[in-house]
């Protein structure tokens, strides 16, 4: 008796999607497994978010998800709904490129853009005043060239550059006076 054959068959679930990227709604086709980085690079031509680990644990992927800093090869794509990456963080980024590029903050430049946008994350809601904090809420990316200072003077020269100027309220003088 000849046992039947089957030909191996793949169902696809793909499924439409509509993220915000970069502040623009965009219609992208994914399947459920997909992760952000891939459909990013892949699917969107945003290169920025580098393909590393694939682990989570260097952060040279990292993007905004709804504001918060994630590792893009982490997220599945089809839970994020808003996305910021280093290619639509470009203006508001540029003082701290700037500070990054006076600092000496990068040698090879693998892990700038995932530093940038942790960075940006981190001016937004503002710095930790503490060497310490800063070093924690910086841990998640790693830089294997320079070490952190430069990087960590970067984000405290970016932070005096774009700290709002207090306005100066004029003192009231006192009645007959002048």
């Amino acid at each position: 008796m000849n046992p039947q054959r089957t030909t191996p068959y793949y169902i696809s679930a793909v499924q439409r999607a509509t993220p915000t990227v970069n502040g623009r709604l965009t219609e992208i086709w994914i399947e459920p497994g997909d992760r952000l980085l891939d459909v990013l690079r892949d699917h969107l031509g945003l290169v920025g978010a580098k393909r590393a680990c694939g682990r989570g644990e260097c952060g040279s992927c990292t993007v905004l998800l709804r504001g918060r800093p994630v590792m893009a090869c982490l997220v599945l794509a089809a839970r994020a709904d808003q996305v910021e990456t280093i290619e639509g963080l470009a203006d508001e980024a540029r003082p701290l490129r700037q500070a990054f590029a006076d600092a000496g903050a990068f040698q090879c430049g693998f892990c700038t853009p995932g530093q940038i946008v942790r960075g940006v994350a981190l001016l937004r809601e503002g710095l930790p005043a503490d060497e310490r904090a800063l070093r924690q809420a910086m841990s998640g990316n790693l830089c294997r060239c320079t070490g952190y200072a430069g990087i960590i003077q970067a984000l405290r020269r970016a932070a005096q550059e774009t700290a709002p100027t207090p306005v100066a309220t004029p003192t009231a003088s006192p009645e007959g006076s002048g």
